[in-house]
């Protein structure tokens, strides 16, 4: 009601102010005008409806595409759909022409890879957006809290003490990661509130406290095969992925994302200031914790499948956030589709240029760091709260 209220009043002020100066303009005796440049035409705004659907074919698209990408050729996009729906519908009268490697190829490898991707992806873009309105920051990544430091170090332990390709490496990395925004949380309480600049503080502090402790690691890993693990973890990768990985990944990622559409109006309240949204009625440390909590756990949950990813966070929301606007029931939404399919587009360009799985992070940053300098140098406004 008070948003309403505003918008209505700056259009009305908007509106008076055009009617006072166009009766204040000086008139031209014998002067015609034309009727044509006295009303421009408008052109047509594309909706929020069309510009999703728009991203849902294009994020199809890509995954069709991706079950051609791979060492393995002999599985083409129709051949892939035929096999999944024979196997999730197996009444379906479809003609079995397929071989028994190209189904498992399909259904054991490249489906789970592609759905980690596009909720990784996700999960990423998503929580970027979420922390960017929190923090009224445009430079704010999911990394803020020192959750990819914490991560990285609970995986290079597990590696250490443990085996390379063990589960437990991602077991340790999540429940790092978590230790690590919980850590940051208890530095930055001051007289019973967070500030968002101690906050922030106290997340730079716990991210340079892992980084030596990954760096400990390192010295003490066995240089023939745990050292090189470490490394090739912390680039990112989407290599090795089995349904398993999805056990807890896809049902984490999918709550917290809901949950974080649930509060996306109270969130647009939230990047006016504490103040204003307390004037409403919106507990405002409330609504930090509850965002902060499923934005911490969508990133938590990606880097210890994916490893270290950078750039998503921070590039994907200020793309989003130009097609669909600042609403956040819109930007997170748009963030997940084109988040998901920007990842699935790197790991696809990753399996064409390199027989070896190039790590993600590489191609990411080449890609992402020059186009987010052409964009902040395209933009003409500042950044949109």
């Amino acid at each position: 009601m008070h948003l309403k209220t505003l918008k209505t009043a700056a259009q009305e002020s908007q509106s008076e102010n055009t009617s006072s100066a166009s009766e204040s303009a000086p008139k031209t005796r014998g002067a015609r005008v034309d009727e044509s440049s006295a009303s421009p035409v408008k052109k047509p705004r594309v909706g929020f409806a069309v510009k999703f659907a728009i991203g849902l074919v294009v994020m199809v698209a890509v995954v069709l595409a991706s079950f051609m990408i791979g060492r393995y050729q002999n599985v083409d996009a129709i051949q892939a759909i035929k096999i999944t729906l024979s196997q999730v519908f197996p009444f379906l009268p479809i003609e079995h022409d397929w071989a028994e490697l190209d189904a498992s190829v399909v259904l054991s490898i490249r489906w789970p890879r592609i759905i980690i991707a596009l909720f990784v992806g996700a999960a990423l873009s998503c929580s970027g957006a979420a922390y960017q309105g929190v923090f009224r920051n445009p430079l704010v990544s999911p990394d803020i809290l020192g959750i990819s430091a914490a991560a990285g170090f609970g995986a290079a332990v597990a590696i250490v003490f443990s085996n390379p390709y063990s589960p437990i490496v991602q077991i340790s990395a999540f429940v790092c990661a978590i230790g690590g925004v919980v850590l940051a949380y208890l530095l930055a309480r001051v007289k019973g509130s967070i500030p968002n600049v101690m906050l922030i503080l106290a997340g730079v502090v716990v991210a340079a406290v892992f980084n030596a402790g990954i760096s400990m690691m390192k010295y003490l890993a066995d240089p023939e095969e745990q050292l090189p693990a470490i490394t090739f973890w912390l680039m990112g990768s989407l290599t090795g992925i089995r349904w398993e990985n999805l056990a807890y990944c896809v049902p984490i990622i999918s709550v917290s994302l809901i949950v974080l559409l649930l509060f996306s109006w109270r969130l647009n309240l939230l990047t006016m200031g504490d103040d204003e949204a307390k004037s409403m009625g919106i507990k405002a440390s409330r609504l930090k914790t509850i965002v902060i909590v499923c934005a911490t756990a969508m990133t938590a949950t990606a880097v210890s499948q994916a490893g270290t990813i950078g750039w998503i966070g921070l590039v994907i929301p200020h793309m989003a956030r130009m097609i669909a606007g600042p609403d956040h029931s819109k930007l997170i939404p748009m963030s997940a589709v084109m988040g998901g399919t920007f990842l699935l587009l790197i790991d696809d360009l990753t399996r064409v240029i390199s027989e070896t799985a190039l790590p993600l992070s590489i191609p990411i940053a080449l890609i992402g760091a020059p186009f987010f300098a052409i964009l902040l140098r395209r933009t003409k406004q500042g950044w949109v709260e």
